[in-house]
């Protein structure tokens, strides 16, 4: 009896049509594995049609022709899938101490800290473009695309020097990616919601927008040709109820690096995304939730906004910033920076509830010697 072929030895007998159908049909992780099962498999694999089904599957909004252009501009969809599927790690957090931020920071001047205008003239808003889609249960509600940061124009404006933030949902990308409001329902996979009181009770809802919605907030630099996600994909934390009993905040996000542009060496990307409830069943209406927010922001460790002109040479180094595919190491990440954000809040706290002590025992000295001198 003869031996059994060995793994893909009769590959060069099939059709290459076949294999390319086969590999088609793939989501981005398994055809990565594929192309390194055989040497077939990987040529095929490099065809950047797969590519684009890939990201075009994944990232609905790469699917709108002036997209596809810029990633072809880029490199291709096969470099930007690789650049933009795994996730931001940064552990940079952990060599951060409080003492040393804290010495550091009194050595930065006013000009160090806000930096010169004339530093930045070859970063500019106009060179950056946010791809954006929110998924509920693997569906796609939301897709959209800024080109530019908007308001920003003009390097004396107040972009430069007012804190950083960009509300998607404020802004029109295009003429034609004006797509109305972004509702989640019962058609989308939402359960019913009888009231809000009773949601207040058993928080149904809310624990089915924590595990069920997905944030995917791209970062293109069109003049370095880079690309990153932001994104954690799904929530890092959030607010129920707030700031009405109909709203609820979820936060997504990452750690950036910040190292020679601001003291505390590192920042959080903070990504807001918001829906409130607009009708419930006991209303006589399916249950209706709209998006009211979508926002990013970039705050320092001690919760400060970061301005306009040091968040674009922050998010410049993002793009270069180490990655993973490992979402754990990327969620262990995020909950060190809070850790450690946490603790310096505590120290500061600590630290200036000391010195009020001080201020006070040395009042009470002042005085008493004051009335010693008197008496």
């Amino acid at each position: 009896m003869a031996a059994p072929l060995a793994p893909f030895e009769s590959t060069t007998s099939l059709n290459t049509d076949l294999f390319y159908d086969i590999l088609r049909r793939l989501d981005g992780p398994t055809l990565a594995t594929a192309a390194c099962a055989c040497a077939a498999f990987c040529s095929i694999s490099r065809e950047e049609r797969l590519w684009e089904d890939v990201c075009c599957s994944l990232w609905p909004s790469t699917n709108r022709e002036d997209v596809k252009s810029l990633i072809k501009y880029l490199g291709g969809f096969r470099k930007f899938y690789s650049d933009c599927f795994p996730l931001i790690v940064n552990k940079e957090v952990a060599e951060y101490q409080w003492n040393e931020g804290l010495e550091y920071l009194e050595e930065w001047t006013e000009a160090e800290y806000y930096g010169d205008v004339d530093e930045y003239g070859s970063i500019l808003p106009s060179d950056f473009v946010s791809i954006v889609d929110i998924r509920y249960k693997d569906k796609t509600i939301c897709s959209k695309v800024l080109w530019g940061i908007p308001n920003a124009n003009g390097h004396n404006g107040w972009f430069y020097n007012c804190p950083f933030r960009i509300d998607l949902l404020t802004y029109a990308a295009r003429d034609d990616d004006s797509e109305g409001e972004v509702t989640l329902s019962v058609a989308d996979g939402l359960s019913p919601i009888l009231s809000m009181e009773k949601e207040r009770k058993d928080g149904k809802l809310w624990r089915e927008l924590r595990e069920g919605l997905q944030l995917s907030w791209i970062v293109v630099n069109r003049k370095m040709k880079q690309a990153a996600n932001l994104a954690s994909w799904s929530p890092l934390g959030g607010q129920r109820h707030w700031p009405t009993d109909r709203d609820f905040v979820l936060r997504f996000g990452s750690v950036l690096p910040a190292k020679d542009i601001l003291p505390c060496q590192v920042v959080e990307c903070i990504l807001m995304m918001k829906f409130r409830v607009i009708h419930t069943e006991g209303e006589g209406v399916r249950t209706i939730l709209k998006l009211s927010e979508l926002s990013m922001q970039l705050e320092d460790m001690e919760g400060a906004h970061v301005n306009g002109r040091n968040s674009l040479l922050i998010l410049k180094e993002a793009l270069s910033c180490r990655r993973s595919k490992n979402y754990s190491e990327v969620l262990e990440c995020c909950h060190l920076y809070s850790k450690v954000q946490s603790e310096l809040k505590e120290e500061k706290m600590r630290n200036e509830s000391r010195l009020d002590r001080l201020c006070i025992l040395g009042g009470i000295a002042t005085f008493i010697t004051f009335w010693y001198i008197i008496l």
